[in-house]
């Protein structure tokens, strides 16, 4: 069932627990499909292969859940929190390396830029290949990666 069918309600239900259970934790239902991809994403080494592949790889085995979140192109699809989370962490680490707390626009938006094009990649895979190994999606994004931001993560 498509995510946007779904009702709080139902998802109370099937957790046994009461709407302002839910509502204290998650301020609607696209919150908890969020905080589902965090909790999935969090341990990953966003400069690693073998670490961001096993990421993607859970994510083929979560296919359904996936493909129903990625098909879902309303304000609050998982992708724009996606994008968000990465270009967060990507952001913090670039900070991180640089020794600084302010990064200069440039760099800024290339991190965007990558964060959005990897987002959008996942997705296509997600939904349309079956055939592509996630470690091999994973290298083509990293070299795909903008010149100045790669300087600074490897």
């Amino acid at each position: 069932m498509a995510i946007d069918k779904i009702r709080v309600t139902e998802i109370c239900r099937a957790a046994d627990i009461e709407r302002p259970t839910f509502y204290y934790h998650f301020k609607d239902k696209y919150d908890l499909v969020a905080w589902m991809f965090c909790t999935d994403a969090y341990g990953t080494d966003i400069t690693s292969v073998p670490s961001a592949a096993a990421g993607m790889n859970k994510m083929k085995q979560d296919i359904l859940f996936y493909k129903r979140a990625y098909e879902d192109s309303s304000q609050n699809a998982l992708w724009h929190y996606m994008v968000e989370y990465f270009t967060r962490r990507y952001t913090e680490l670039a900070k991180k390396k640089l020794g600084t707390d302010i990064l200069d626009t440039q760099l800024a938006y290339s991190i965007r830029f990558y964060c959005m094009g990897s987002v959008g990649m996942t997705q296509e895979w997600v939904l349309t290949d079956n055939i592509t190994s996630a470690e091999t999606v994973v290298q083509m994004m990293f070299n795909s990666m903008p010149e100045n931001l790669r300087k600074i993560l490897f």
